[in-house]
């Protein structure tokens, strides 16, 4: 980067970036909490929990989604306490905590995809021709490897 014009510029499209993405983030959490109830998070917890093999645990969860432990525990026992999540110990490691989905939990997720598919339809997708679309995830694959390699180098 040479120019201070070339600077603000790189400056500015990444701010461009980061503030659709977190523009188009608060409508889909606000579509999820008032069309199923849920905030986001909560989503991407049962999203989660649906993908994985079996349990996972409450360590492993709070890795995936960036949390701390403590605000791990906090939003599980929001969840267990509705009946989406079920909380166990681990076989041999009390210590060990495991989450697995319960029907309730699958049957929230199965509308709460419904309502974030058509989110997504709307505020995503149809801005945007196909072509562009394509594009812009193209762009953004190149973007996120780039960045798993760099902090892959970092640990």
């Amino acid at each position: 980067m040479g120019t201070t014009a070339e600077r603000d510029g790189v400056v500015r499209e990444f701010g461009a970036l980061l503030g659709a993405a977190a523009l188009l983030e608060r409508i889909a959490g606000r579509e999820l909490e008032r069309r199923c109830g849920i905030r986001h998070v909560a989503f991407e917890v049962l999203l989660r929990l649906s993908e994985a093999d079996g349990p996972l645990t409450m360590g492993g969860l709070a890795e995936q989604m960036i949390l701390t432990s403590g605000g791990m525990t906090r939003l599980v026992d929001r969840m267990e306490a509705a009946g989406y999540v079920r909380r166990h110990a681990a076989p041999g490691d009390r210590r060990r905590q495991l989450v697995e989905l319960t029907d309730a939990g699958r049957a929230k997720l199965a509308e709460a995809l419904r309502v974030h598919a058509a989110t997504l339809d709307r505020h995503f997708a149809g801005p945007l021709a196909p072509e562009r679309r394509r594009q812009l995830v193209e762009a953004l694959a190149v973007l996120r490897e780039h960045a798993r390699r760099e902090l892959g180098s970092l640990g």
